[in-house]
Parts: C-alpha cells; sequence; structure tokens
C-alpha cells in the first residue's frame, strides 16, 4: 500500500493562491503554485503567497511543480518557489509561456527547467504516473491533473467549468473524465468556487453577443476593465471592436505582453495587425472608434480604473461621453472599492455598466457541473479546494445530494496533513501554511506588525518629537521640538503642540534625574506619556516616534 498524503498549502477558505502537495511514498508532487491579491486591510501589499517552508525544507523530493493554467491564481507564486526549490515545471504551452513572464519578472534569471505538456501526455516517476485531461475555463489550454497511484488516481481540476458551446482551445474533453473515472478516482481535489450557486452561467458564445451589443451601442469611448490573463474576455473585445471599427487601445505592461504571448502563439486571434494601437496614437482616432482595454497592474483593472477616473493615468482620463464597461466579476472583498470606482466614473463624465448586471458569469463551476463531475468519476473520496468555507460547504452539500457519503467528505484547513488508511484520509497534525505578504522586493518581512502600524498610520497618522540630551551633565540642551504628519492640522491645535512639547521636556528633566539612565527606558517614557496626554486631548492614538539625540 502507498504512502499518500494530501496537503492545501494555499486555496482552502481563501480566494485564490493556489498550492496542493500531493506526496506518494518519498515523492512530493506540486500542484499549481498560485498567489492572491491583498485583502483592503493589507495596506501596501502587493500581492500574498503561501509559506513554502514545508516545500523548502523537503525540496529533494519535489519531483515537480504542475501548473493547470495561466492566471495568477496557479501561477503567480511560481518565482517564488523556483528561487529555491529547483524542480521542473510542467504545463500546457501557453500556460508555460505565462509562465515564464512571471519568472522573468520576479524569479531567478538563470531557471529553464520547463516542460510542455499536453492532455495527451503521460509521465512516469517512481512512485506514481502524472496524466492531464482538458478543461474548459477563462483561459486557452487549461488542464487538469492526475496522479495516478497504485491506490487509484487523485485527480485535481484546476479552475473549471462545462460549456458546451465553448470554442477550440477551451473544451472539456468529458470522454476522458469518463476514463479516468473507469480507471478509479480516490480522491477529487475539485473547484468549489462558484458551488453556492445552482443557477446555469452564461454560455462563452452568449458572453460575446452581451458584449457585442454594448460596444455596438456605445457612441464615444469604450473603456473596458478585464482582468489580463481572461484571454477568452480579451477575444470578444477583439472580435467586436474589428465588427464596429473600433481600434483597440492596450493600457498596461502585463495585459500587453499577454496579449503579444497568446497572439505570438495563435491562442488570441487578430484579423488585423492594425487593430492594436499603442496609447499615444489614440490622438490619431474619433472616441467612436476607439476600444480602451484596462487591465491595470499585475491584471487588476478596478485601481486603474480610479486613476483614469481622477486624472492620474498615464494615458488616459475619463471624460464626458465614455462608457466604462466592467467585464470582470469581482471578488467580494473589491465590492465596496467597485462602488466607490462607480461615483468617481460617474464625477468624471462618464457612465458605467458592469457585465454582470445582465448576464450570470464566472469561469468557476456551479453546484450542478459539480455533481456532473462526481457522476462521471465517482471519486472515493472528496476535498472541496479553491473557495472560501461557505463554498467549500456547499460543494460538500452538492456532492451528498447525489450520494456521497459525509464521512467521505474532507473540508480541510490550509497546512493540515491528510494521510489516506484503510480508514479514509486521517489527519495527522499540520505544516506551516500562512499568509507570506510580499511589497515590492521585499518577501516575508510584511507581517501583522508592520500592517498594525500602516493601519495606524493610514488612520491617526504619527506624531514626531526630537529632543537634545547631555547624559554625563544631567540636562536638555535643545528643548522638545514636535512634528506631525496625519494626526492634527497644526495651525488650529498650537496650543496641544506645545503642551506636547512642554510634557516631554517635563517627562525628559524628571527621567535625567534618576540614577539610572537607559536610552530605551528613556524613550519609552517619552512614549508612554505622550500617548496618554494625546489620547486625552483628542482621543486618538497616533504612532509616536522619539527622537533622543546626544550632546558630548
Amino acid at each position: 500500500m502507498s504512502d499518500i498524503k494530501i496537503i492545501a498549502l494555499g486555496g482552502v477558505r481563501e480566494n485564490g493562491k493556489n498550492l496542493y502537495v500531493v506526496e506518494v511514498n518519498d515523492s512530493i508532487f506540486v500542484l499549481d503554485a498560485g498567489l492572491k491579491y491583498p485583502e483592503n486591510e493589507q495596506l501596501g501589499v502587493d500581492v500574498v503567497i503561501p509559506n513554502l517552508d514545508y516545500l523548502i525544507e523537503n525540496k529533494k523530493r519535489v519531483q515537480g511543480i504542475f501548473l493547470t493554467h495561466g492566471h495568477a491564481d496557479a501561477i503567480g507564486a511560481l518565482p517564488y518557489i523556483i528561487s529555491e526549490v529547483k524542480a521542473p515545471v510542467f504545463g500546457s504551452p501557453l500556460t508555460i509561456e505565462l509562465a515564464k513572464l512571471f519568472v522573468k519578472n520576479n524569479g531567478p534569471k538563470k531557471f529553464n527547467n520547463f516542460h510542455v505538456v499536453d492532455a495527451e501526455t503521460e509521465i512516469d516517476f517512481q512512485d506514481a504516473t502524472i496524466s492531464f485531461f482538458k478543461t474548459t475555463h477563462s483561459i486557452p489550454e487549461s488542464l487538469g491533473i492526475v496522479v495516478g497511484t497504485e491506490e487509484g488516481n487523485i485527480v485535481y481540476t484546476g479552475d473549471f467549468k462545462f460549456d458546451q458551446a465553448a470554442r477550440p482551445y477551451y473544451k472539456t474533453d468529458l470522454s476522458r473524465l469518463a476514463e479516468i473515472g473507469r480507471e478509479g478516482v480516490l480522491a477529487l481535489l475539485s473547484d468549489s468556487a462558484n458551488a453556492t450557486s445552482t443557477v446555469q452561467t452564461a454560455s462563452e458564445a452568449e458572453v460575446g453577443v452581451e458584449i457585442d451589443n454594448v460596444i455596438a451601442d456605445a457612441e464615444g469611448r469604450v473603456i473596458v476593465a478585464a482582468v489580463a490573463s481572461n484571454l477568452v474576455r480579451i477575444q470578444q473585445v477583439f472580435d467586436s471592436a474589428a465588427d464596429h471599427g473600433r481600434r483597440v487601445v492596450l493600457t498596461g505592461y502585463d495585459v500587453e505582453n499577454i496579449v503579444r504571448t497568446a497572439i505570438r502563439m495563435k491562442r488570441l486571434r487578430v484579423s488585423d495587425e492594425k487593430l492594436i494601437i499603442k496609447p499615444k496614437e489614440m490622438d490619431k482616432f474619433e472616441d467612436h472608434e476607439l476600444i480602451i482595454l484596462d487591465a491595470g497592474r499585475m491584471g487588476e483593472p478596478i485601481n486603474s480604473l480610479q486613476k483614469m477616473a481622477i486624472g492620474r493615468h498615464r494615458f488616459v482620463q475619463i471624460k464626458e461621453g465614455d462608457l466604462v464597461y466592467i467585464v470582470t466579476t469581482p471578488s467580494i472583498a473589491k465590492e465596496a472599492v467597485v462602488a466607490r470606482t462607480e461615483n468617481l466614473v460617474y464625477k468624471a463624465g462618464g457612465s458605467v455598466k458592469l457585465i454582470t448586471q445582465n448576464l450570470r458569469v464566472s469561469g468557476h463551476a456551479n453546484g450542478r457541473d459539480l455533481q456532473l463531475l462526481i457522476n462521471l468519476l465517482h471519486p472515493k473520496y472528496l476535498f472541496p479546494i479553491q473557495g472560501e468555507y461557505r463554498d467549500l460547504a456547499a460543494h460538500a452539500d452538492v456532492a451528498q445530494e447525489i450520494g456521497m457519503f459525509p464521512e467521505n467528505i474532507y473540508i480541510v484547513k490550509r497546512g493540515d496533513i491528510m494521510v489516506h488508511s484503510k480508514d479514509g484520509f486521517l489527519h495527522e497534525g499540520s505544516v506551516p501554511a500562512g499568509d507570506v505578504m510580499i511589497d515590492g522586493n521585499a518577501i516575508g518581512d510584511v507581517g501583522n506588525i508592520v500592517l498594525r502600524d500602516r493601519k495606524v498610520l493610514s488612520e491617526d497618522g504619527i506624531f514626531i518629537v526630537a529632543i537634545t540630551v547631555n547624559k554625563r551633565e544631567k540636562k536638555i540642551i535643545s528643548k522638545a521640538k514636535v512634528h506631525t504628519r496625519g494626526f492634527v492640522y497644526v495651525k488650529k491645535s498650537r496650543d496641544i503642540l506645545r503642551e506636547a512639547a512642554d510634557l516631554v521636556n517635563t517627562t525628559v528633566e524628571n527621567y535625567l534625574a534618576q540614577d539610572t539612565f537607559d536610552w530605551g527606558e528613556l524613550k519609552g517614557s517619552v512614549r508612554d506619556d505622550l500617548a496618554k496626554f494625546l489620547f486625552d486631548q483628542t482621543k486618538r492614538r497616533p504612532a509616536i516616534l522619539p527622537v533622543v539625540m546626544e550632546v558630548r
């Protein structure tokens, strides 16, 4: 009997950051390597990746990193993994090209251990056989992954849905799924992001018609907000632009890289080379001849729209007559941001339309699709993954509706070690699996304390006080001077600032009168007395930075 373990380092009880570990005997197989974008309270953080300590500690056992598709939630953490774990990376042709873009921008320069696979590929390792199957998602060449073991197949879906009208490069291979089911599926790790819905989502053919109608009716510029790697949506925009005599302007570095790569690989069709123009060429065309494709930094379009609305974008300022068309489905965490963005657009003279106003759109399987997948694969055990807890629980519910026993369904936490036994999968401890926050080039040094300080600075500002003392003579050489930023309006608060300076002088004099002296204690006394005084006066708690200088 093979020793099998399943560990989710990310992607459970959260959206994004998908990274799953399947261990068979001494071999580790990594399924996806994703990131997620920060929540609103994670101030200044660029992206969040899984904790990689377990993989780094066991890097010699990692046989490969297997990628399902080219979205950031599946490939975004790859540069940080391969910096430490020099394992081969496998994916479809487009997925590998997009992964190389991520690695080029963030990872080791000399890494080139990439391997292209497709649905016909089968790779034999010492402890398992890896194979693949076609799935439908919002990007071409998405693949599910099968880890073949002596105990049965372990199937990982990646992001998927069923769409009978899907175009080539997007179609699910249903016959292959049935074949995998006949071989015997031990465990199914299945996408749960849309499990709470049983409503049939619109097919991509219907979405294409909707986008075309909106663009056809627009009289001025159309600013389309899309995720850079949602290539099916970008293709629909290109098709409509060509049909209505419009040119498409790419406004971001990320979207241009992704689009150019997809065109080169013939996964995006452009009927005319002149269809895409550069931002500096916009002045050559009338407003009704332009579509501006906004994908923002790292493919996140909403923040970029805000800059357009307030006149801070490099290329585009929203004006009277512009239509902002949001063709992505924002996460719940972004709903408030989207509402504020809509308000800014209307203030700038534009109007806003969301694709979700008329259609139910998702790149993920709904509850009925999940039931169909289970009926095709007949898994012995189910691991709902890729979603918040409510999504995982809804997935478990729909699985029970078609006959799965609740004891065979596992809603795990990040880091849980699930070990296969004759009684099913047993929880046997955990590995480190928290969030690692990336801020610029800094990896992992932005923790809860740093975020707390940023929150304080954003809400109550900073209060800086500087004073110079002579330690040997125990006297103040230069009395306290105070400076604030984001705390109070200085001109209307001079009395408070003067009293704060006097309080610091008194605190320092009292401390210098003691027999002992410690710089840390002195600064602590200043900080404590100031904090109490400022809260009594203003009911605020700014970050207090005492600067005590010494003259000899």
